[in-house]
């Protein structure tokens, strides 16, 4: 049965769903006017201490900032929507394109363990995200599990990316969708592309891509469940296609042609195995769909462990078939499968390639919409981006302006722009909120956050805190035996990336993370166990998604950690000027929406609203008097 409000309902909820004023955006009492405004900036660093610190907690983020959303999401899907959705997500063109290419130059017919190493880091990640989609099943995903464990600083850096690789990913999928039609009727990749004279890599004007995020977007709008049905079709069209391709390349496989296996070595297929496992990505967007899910103690982890499962088999097998069909050398890099199907005289199973690879990229924009709105809606729910985001509509039960949020911002992006610069960034946001997931399983299993955050910043934090029950010398040896584990990790990636011949540091290295890890599970009493589902074999699983996602960072380059530095100051400047004032505000009853004793007291709504704008006003002034 779907959740319902209790209690009378407010003026908010008796108003139009299409609303754009300006209390629709800053409600908050900050922003009431330009002198309220420059107080809060006057007290930004205090308030950056209080964010700095501040954490939410499983039953706000179930409660309270749901209410905020004024409807309820409807719960409709069960674990075979979400094994489908898993399938829509992360099986798109990165199977097709990315094989050919790392077996081609890195890995040879070793790419099958290339898919295998990134499977395995893959799905360390899964663990994590299922433990917390079970025990906080909310639309906000990774953005509501950082804020319960590291708190609303940590869970904005991982807001921004999110929403940034939303709008990217978004745009760069469509525009692939272009190459692909093309491809389909024999043309150019560009063809289908309008040419201007502006600037290189902005030349050329993509307006398939627009009506592409159109559609899909349009779809996911309309109703979540149906959503599920139209990416069911599509998959299992997909799925025959994956078995097509399976099944006619093994009879025209060869074992001579796996033969040098390894040509490349060790080292050869772990820099296959960091490009390759992209072809992972999107799972995360499952973990959203946890509000809207019937049963989600059951349904998740069937739905996200079972499909993650099946797709490291299937691409693994994929791969071997890859392999077989003709020597690693011969391998065409940009269109691996048809090429080798044409080398085989079947050139017309090109066709039935690229229509496999068109039809995974439609269900990947399609789930996309509807994981990345979810996001973006919880997000909304915090108010680090304006409240009118967070808002589902009274009859489709989706969040319909966050969805049009991301699919317009992708749109613009998707019609001008090639993306080539901001491909790598997008890989670098991802694997550094998968390190940060692994991090906070480990704090939530280990320490509460209270007792966490005051041996890290030797602060003394307020009562609305929850009180811990770890003690300050079990804390201060967590906090060490992860900054050890991290430090490893990431001198273990260093390393690598230097010098990936050599073995004598790893001697000192991996020992350090093992002493770390195990310091953890020796040293550290857990804190609290999982109710339901949990990541087996913790801290060892957890500490080791936290290696293999900083391995993978760096072997990324460092341009794509100069433009991530570069966005993430960006963000950051945005969240002192505006995010870190609104949360404030609510984070402190100051907003209508969230002070319940406002409400009750008051004679209406306006009123209410008058009192909670005024008395929150005169709060950041006198704050701004303080500093």
């Amino acid at each position: 049965m779907e959740d319902q409000h209790d209690g009378k309902p407010t003026a908010e909820a008796a108003r139009s769903y299409w609303r754009w004023q300006k209390e629709d955006f800053f409600p908050e009492p900050s922003f009431a006017s330009w002198s309220a405004y420059r107080a809060a900036l006057a007290a930004t660093p205090a308030r950056f201490r209080d964010r700095f610190a501040g954490r939410s907690t499983d039953e706000d983020e179930l409660g309270a900032l749901r209410r905020r959303s004024e409807n309820e999401m409807r719960r409709c899907l069960t674990w075979w929507d979400l094994t489908w959705f898993g399938f829509g997500s992360v099986i798109g063109a990165g199977i097709f394109v990315l094989t050919g290419q790392e077996a081609h130059d890195h890995a040879g017919p070793a790419i099958v363990l290339s898919y295998v190493a990134s499977g395995l880091s893959a799905m360390l990640s899964v663990f994590c995200y299922t433990e917390f989609a079970v025990e906080i099943p909310v639309a906000g995903g990774s953005f509501a599990y950082l804020r319960v464990e590291l708190g609303d600083v940590a869970a904005f850096i991982a807001a921004a990316n999110l929403i940034l690789e939303s709008i990217i990913g978004t745009a760069a999928v469509a525009r692939a969708w272009t190459s692909y039609l093309a491809s389909l009727i024999n043309k150019p990749a560009s063809a289908l592309r309008i040419q201007t004279s502006l600037a290189e890599g902005y030349n050329e004007l993509d307006p398939i891509a627009v009506v592409v995020i159109a559609v899909t977007t349009t779809v996911a709008m309309l109703s979540a469940k149906g959503t599920s049905r139209v990416n069911w079709v599509a998959s299992a069209v997909h799925v025959l296609v994956i078995a097509f391709v399976i099944v006619a390349g093994f009879l025209h496989a060869k074992t001579s042609n796996l033969t040098p296996f390894m040509p490349h070595g060790v080292p050869g297929v772990f820099r296959a195995a960091a490009i390759v496992y992209f072809a992972y990505g999107g799972f995360d967007n499952i973990a959203t769909m946890a509000e809207e899910t019937k049963n989600p103690s059951r349904d998740i982890p069937l739905g996200l462990l079972g499909s993650m499962s099946v797709i490291t088999a299937i691409y693994c097998v994929m791969a071997l078939v890859l392999s077989m069909m003709q020597p690693y050398t011969a391998i065409d890099r940009n269109a691996a499968y048809s090429v080798a199907f044409a080398n085989v005289g079947m050139r017309w199973a090109q066709y039935v390639v690229a229509l496999g690879a068109l039809k995974g990229m439609t269900t990947v924009l399609l789930v996309g919409a509807l994981g990345q709105a979810r996001y973006t809606t919880h997000i909304a729910r915090s108010h680090i981006i304006p409240p009118v985001f967070a808002l589902v509509h009274p009859k489709t039960g989706t969040p319909v302006h966050a969805t049009m949020l991301i699919a317009i911002a992708g749109a613009c992006i998707g019609l001008f722009s090639s993306l080539d610069v901001l491909s790598s960034l997008l890989s670098v946001s991802t694997l550094f909120i998968f390190m940060m997931m692994a991090t906070a399983l480990l704090v939530r299993r280990y320490v509460t956050l209270a007792s966490f955050l005051a041996t890290v910043h030797k602060y003394k934090f307020g009562t609305y805190y929850v009180k811990g029950v770890t003690s300050r010398t079990h804390a201060t040896r967590l906090v060490a035996l992860l900054a050890v584990v991290i430090g490893s990790s990431a001198g273990i990636a260093a390393y690598w990336g230097a010098a990936p011949e050599r073995w004598v540091g790893y001697t000192v290295l991996v020992p350090l993370w093992v002493a770390g890890t195990l310091g953890i599970q020796l040293l550290v009493p857990a804190a609290r166990a999982p109710k339901v589902w949990g990541v087996p074999l913790v801290p060892w699983l957890p500490s080791l998604s936290i290696a293999t996602n900083l391995f993978l960072m760096g072997s990324l380059g460092a341009q794509a950690f100069i433009r991530f530095g570069v966005c993430t100051a960006i963000m950051l400047l945005y969240y002192v000027l505006v995010g870190l004032h609104a949360t404030y505000d609510v984070a402190h009853g100051a907003c209508s929406d969230v002070d319940k004793e406002v409400y009750d007291d008051a004679v209406d709504v306006d009123d209410a609203k008058a009192v909670a704008v005024d008395a929150a006003t005169a709060d950041v002034e006198r704050a701004g008097t303080k500093i």
